[in-house]
């Protein structure tokens, strides 16, 4: 097989320039921070210092008397102007299989503000509303609440347990649901299979940590009736869907725009306590209200996923051949759940992966606990699944004398098989089919770019120098392209300037350049001379925002569809007006010009011609505007697939890793701008690297939290990076006109998996076995510790 000597890409649109791009250099962009209101007041909150309690006075006189303060607010406070004392269930949540949304207990979300119990450390209880930030932070340090401590409950094993102490106080028990992800006959398979191995792993509590924090400001106009709210989040319409209801107003009285965003990463995909609170706040005193997010807040009270806990037996016949798995998760949903257990699902129904398993069988438990609320984050449970899967993989390849790789290969989904269904059914209930793909073949470029052949005497030589290096392979899909739809609406307007109205919502994803790209591909125009609002109700009547790496399928689609109808449109009306036929006509910078000839017209004079002039018919099978609406609807998951290959060195005596080589084969379907791919691929790598390696949101035994900075939370910086290689396979989907999956969840899928497997080669001299991530170096020297005194055997720097 041959590779190119460095990334390339190809299958697709060429690379233009991101639209994005000349705002956010020249320092012009507007983030929620930016809009400068003069007359805004500032909110700030009073949390609880507690993991649970019970709420008693709360005496606000003191901050109240401070100059400069407006406003105290308790939910009793609020409650006269609300319909409900909680936020609505996420209306992503429809329908799971074998169970709806609508069979969760109906008190599971979080409450606006707390009512009479808070449930984790960070809980909002109270808001104070004042002239600037200064006085607000100095009055919410001065309101006085009474709060009588209650047990917590910090592990989500110890919470599923029979006499645990309760999340909430009122509750019968702490489990949220149990369900089970089954398929085949694993009894049977258990009982005829040659090789049954079994393996117990735990996967950390994490943040999303976008770059900018959360953060909304709102305005009451009494003239209009209307509330406008600037907010930072991924679901303008849900936000607006959510507001209308808890307001019980007209979806006209309501506007939610997303200004620029600094990531998201699923953290945003809700919504919170403080996007209800400030804009109420707003509407009750006549003034703009804003409030920014600080770091310790973002550690405190926005939504982070997991903790997991897997017990697991896998079966194979004497060739490797994976016959079934079975076993149980438990899911750490924290103290509410804001959007159902996609998490949980996603992770059970993620766990085949890209292999052939003929009988799967996993018992799921979905726990409270007194921690933040946990919800998707990138990758929204799929990693979680397929590190579990791949460290099964390399436990069986290990026992069984057979290469990692070799055991990955011989259960591969072969590319004949596509469309490949499996038996398991998506949470919104539609079948897990493989649209495209070639799994095998992504594997072998991985493995030969990385150069794995030849690795085996790599690390002979590195042993010779004492040096510890090692070698993991993992393989990962994402479903990606998620429904029900996502709106576009283009127009040419009577300037000739083409514009693109979309429900998607931009987080710094290069939304804009992709739909502008694929507009422009229609008429002929550079990407930056189309328009783009995203993420703007007032333009938009429905939408669903970003999340599940779908807006390139759904609002690309959309976008391509009605670009498409708007071109033919406006190539109709000229062929009308210049008295030619329609095939020799082309679209030409901003004209549509007849070929061979020196007739032209500009788009601006189709588009006044196409309103018509009053009391004027239009021209014969001419509908009125240049403007065509769309609702692109998948039929089914747009599946991505990728296989990364990482060479590192463990340092024995520090615990130290060192990514030496990262190598990454993707197929995402055809590519509208391959360097926007390369960067979603490589943000995701990294992303997952902070999970293997970095990132750990700890609390202690009585939910506190212990990891409130990034001093006590890591993340990875360049220095701690290696250049990641990406190289592209692509396969295109066919369930969509532009042959296009999703992209930014897929490089994290397999991450952690192979980094482990890497870690655990390089330390095979010690026999260590890895079950947890993050892994920190204390856990590495304390593994080659107890693995050299099981044997026996001097700890030294020797191969």
């Amino acid at each position: 097989m041959s590779l190119p000597p460095s990334p390339r890409f190809g299958g697709g649109m060429r690379s233009k320039r991101r639209v994005e791009d000349p705002s956010l250099l020249a320092g012009r962009a507007s983030f929620v921070g930016d809009i400068k209101m003069p007359d805004a007041l500032t909110a700030a909150f009073v949390r609880s210092p507690y993991a649970h309690a019970a709420l008693g006075a709360i005496d606000r006189s003191a901050a109240l008397a401070m100059p400069g303060v407006r406003a105290v607010y308790t939910l009793r406070d609020l409650r006269p102007h609300l319909t409900a004392d909680r936020t609505p269930l996420g209306q992503s949540v429809t329908e799971l299989v074998g169970l709806t949304s609508k069979g969760l207990r109906s008190d599971i979300t979080p409450f606006i503000l707390a009512r009479d119990e808070v449930c984790y450390a960070g809980e909002p209880v109270a808001v104070v509303i004042a002239e600037d930030r200064y006085l607000a932070e100095d009055a919410a340090s001065r309101v006085a609440v009474e709060y009588s401590e209650l047990p917590a409950v910090s592990d989500c094993r110890d919470a599923a347990r029979p006499g645990a102490p309760l999340v909430h106080r009122r509750g019968a028990d702490n489990i949220l649901v149990k369900y089970s992800i089954a398929y085949g006959d694993c009894q049977a398979a258990f009982a005829g299979a040659a090789h049954v191995f079994a393996l117990s792993l735990s996967q950390h509590r994490g943040c999303a940590h976008p770059m900018e924090g959360r953060g909304v400001l709102a305005r009451y106009d009494a003239v209009e009736d209307l509330t406008t709210i600037w907010t930072s989040t991924q679901s303008p319409h849900e936000i607006r869907l959510s507001l209308v209801q808890l307001f019980d107003l007209a979806d006209d009285k309501l506007r939610v725009i997303t200004p620029d965003v600094g990531g998201g990463f699923g953290a945003k995909y809700l919504i919170y306590p403080e996007e209800v609170v400030v804009p109420l706040a707003a509407r009750l005193l006549r003034r703009p209200v804003r409030w920014t997010e600080d770091r310790r807040e973002h550690f405190l009270t926005s939504i982070q996923e997991r903790d997991q806990y897997w017990d697991l037996q896998v079966a194979l016949d004497d060739h490797g051949t994976l016959l079934a798995v079975r076993g149980t998760l438990i899911n750490d949903q924290g103290a509410y759940t804001p959007q159902g257990i996609n998490v949980s699902y996603n992770s059970a129904t993620a766990l085949p992966g890209p292999y052939r398993l003929p009988n799967y069988h996993l018992d799921v438990i979905a726990v409270e606990t007194n921690k933040v609320p946990t919800m998707p984050v990138r990758g929204a449970g799929y990693p979680q699944g397929t590190f579990a899967m791949e460290r099964l993989l390399d436990l069986a390849a290990g026992r069984l004398g057979i290469d990692r790789a070799e055991i990955r290969r011989r259960n591969l989904v072969p590319p004949e098989a596509m469309p490949y269904a499996t038996p398991m059914k998506t949470r919104a209930g539609s079948p897990v089919k493989y649209d495209s793909g070639d799994f095998p073949k992504c594997q072998a470029m991985a493995l030969e770019a990385a150069g794995y052949a030849g690795f085996a005497a790599r690390q002979s030589e590195a042993r010779a120098k004492r040096r510890y290096i090692g070698i993991g392979i993992a393989n990962g899909i994402k479903g990606t392209g998620r429904g029900p739809f996502e709106t576009a609406i283009v127009r040419v307007g009577r300037s000739g300037k083409i514009s693109v109205y979309s429900g998607a919502a931009p987080m710094g994803q290069s939304t804009k350049t992709m739909l502008a790209q694929i507009a422009a591909e229609q008429f002929d125009v550079r990407p930056e001379d189309v328009n783009v609002v995203a993420g703007d109700t007032a333009y938009v009547p429905m939408g669903h925002g970003g999340f599940a790496s779908r807006q390139t399928v759904n609002a690309g689609t959309s976008t391509h569809l009605a670009a498409k109808a708007v071109r033919e449109k406006t190539l109709k009306l000229a062929a009308n007006l210049l008295g030619v036929d329609v095939d020799t006509l082309a679209l030409k910078d901003g004209h549509v010009v007849a070929l061979g000839s020196n007739l032209s017209i500009g788009l601006g004079d189709l588009a006044r011609e196409a309103i018509g002039i009053p009391g004027y018919a239009l021209p014969k099978g001419i509908e009125p505007g240049l403007e065509q609406t769309v609702n692109f609807m998948p039929v089914g998951l747009a599946y991505s697939n990728s296989s990364h290959c990482v060479e590192v060195e463990v340092d024995i005596d520090t615990g130290c890793v060192r990514l030496l080589r990262y190598v990454v084969v993707s197929d995402c379907g055809r590519l509208i701008n391959p360097p926007v791919v390369e960067g979603q691929i490589v943000g995701g790598v990294i992303h997952g690297i902070a999970n293997a390696l970095f990132e750990r949101m700890a609390y202690d035994e009585n939910a506190q939290p212990l990891t409130t900075n990034f001093g006590e939370y890591l993340l990875p910086t360049a220095t701690e990076l290696p250049r990641i290689e990406v190289f592209t396979q692509i396969s295109p989907s066919p369930l969509n006109p532009l042959g296009v999956k999703g992209v930014g969840e897929c490089g994290v899928i397999p991450a952690a998996a192979a980094i482990v497997s890497a870690i655990e080669n390089a330390l095979r001299p010690f026999a260590v076995r890895i079950d947890e991530v993050p892994l920190f170096p204390e856990h590495i020297v304390a593994r080659v510790a107890a693995a050299a005194a099981d044997t026996a055997a001097p700890l030294t720097r020797a191969g």
